[in-house]
């Protein structure tokens, strides 16, 4: 690992250990990578292991990573620790009485009627404003059924703008998104808006499928009075098919490339290739050469031979 800079900022990237890193994954990770070094920031990985994880994947991931040429500054964050600072962020919001109880399983959310304009499955606000006792019946519902209430931000603003090194200014919608789930697990939303401000990450370079995370989360952030990042998303990798890129598609992840007689540096190559660069061997070729500003914002299919 190198020495942390001196400037203030940092950028990340954070993985879920469910397996090998594909070469989508592999790309965004490099382009989170030449950001912030490019800009003086410190670059930190994160372990998001709060749901599925394959033993045995982290390890591999970080010896990936390392491969491509990529550093990274202190040590690796793992989500499953920091379940203190997780509780302390809901005790923020609880005390602006911007928290409540829900009782609602998810085949109810998914069939209850949404309001106009709301994407299906979207949740209609059903336990947002009930009656004392109506809480306490739903409390005595969750114990029959072995599970504790999920608790819901109570989302005051219904839209947040935030700003995209590519897209430019974004405005998304702000729900009652779901900050605790019932089996006791912190959702995704609240933990990377928690663990991004406590490693003082202000560039947030992913994948854009998760570009309409972003409002909600800065929103989040802005309500727990926390630093509101930038951010930066990538085009997905996809299959020939257009799909999103699968370790089901084949032999996609560095080690499937290794096995097919591939080199490191020639999937680097590949990478700088969608990139619009040619000869790329490590990381550090991108960095020198790659210009942000020619990214293309279509996504890459990823053509393997074998």
């Amino acid at each position: 690992m190198s020495a942390a800079p001196t400037s203030p900022g940092a950028g990340r990237y954070a993985p879920s250990p469910s397996g090998d890193l594909h070469l989508g994954n592999l790309r965004t990770a490099i382009l989170a990578w030449v950001l912030a070094r490019r800009t003086g920031r410190a670059f930190h990985l994160r372990v998001e292991d709060l749901d599925r994880v394959r033993e045995g994947s982290v390890p591999r991931q970080l010896e990936d990573l390392a491969a491509l040429g990529l550093d990274w500054d202190g040590e690796v964050v793992r989500q499953s620790e920091r379940g203190a600072a997780y509780e302390q962020a809901i005790a923020r919001l609880e005390a602006q009485s911007l928290v409540f109880e829900c009782y609602c399983t998810r085949r109810e959310i998914l069939e209850a009627p949404s309001a106009p304009h709301a994407p299906p499955g979207a949740y209609p606000g059903t336990c947002r404003n009930l009656s004392p006792a109506t809480r306490e019946q739903g409390r005595q519902r969750m114990r029959e059924l072995r599970r504790e209430p999920a608790l819901r931000l109570r989302a005051e603003a219904p839209e947040w703008q935030v700003h995209d090194l590519w897209a430019g200014e974004v405005t998304g919608t702000v729900d009652d998104l779901v900050l605790r789930r019932g089996d006791g697990v912190v959702a995704y939303n609240l933990a990377v808006v928690v663990d991004d401000a406590a490693a003082g990450v202000d560039q947030v370079v992913r994948a854009d499928d998760l570009l309409s995370s972003a409002p909600r989360q800065a929103c989040l952030a802005h309500l727990l009075g926390l630093p509101e990042p930038g951010y930066a998303h990538v085009p997905l990798a996809v299959n020939s098919d257009g799909a999103r890129l699968a370790k089901r598609d084949g032999a996609v992840t560095l080690r499937d490339r290794y096995a097919q007689g591939e080199s490191v540096a020639e999937v680097v190559g590949r990478i700088g290739h969608s990139l619009g660069l040619a000869d790329c061997r490590t990381a550090a070729d991108v960095l020198e050469r790659w210009d942000p500003a020619t990214l293309p914002r279509e996504p890459w299919t990823v053509q393997l031979p074998g």
